[in-house]
């Protein structure tokens, strides 16, 4: 089992930032990659970014260059730093980790973009 608790959601204004963490109740290292997604109201869940153990990372075209996914191995924290925030990124965040039997998900973080 593996338990996963987000944090950092909340309300910004267009252009602002937040920074999302995701609690892994275990060591990174055992897992097979972390990831983000999001869910817009009315419409399915998407994938947002993806990083191995190794640090290796990858983005969704809609949010290159925006935002950045990393981790830390000594805390077993996956962070979701979000920049030049915009009304269309308001959405449900999840956390996911993929083991290697099956994959976990978190409860979800709210980010509502706003003036």
């Amino acid at each position: 089992q593996v338990q996963l608790v987000e944090s950092g959601g909340g309300l910004v204004q267009p252009g602002g930032s937040l920074r999302l963490s995701c609690a892994v109740s275990r060591s990174i290292f055992s897992l097979n990659s972390m990831a983000w997604y999001r869910q817009p109201p009315g419409k399915q869940r998407e994938w947002v970014a993806n990083i191995t153990p190794g640090g290796s990372t990858s983005h969704a075209d809609s949010v290159r260059g925006r935002f950045t996914i990393s981790r830390d191995t000594a805390k077993n924290i996956v962070y979701l730093q979000m920049d030049s925030l915009k009304p269309e990124d308001t959405a449900v965040y999840y956390c996911k980790v993929l083991t290697g039997t099956r994959d976990y998900w978190g409860r979800g973080t709210q980010v509502t973009v706003s003036a």
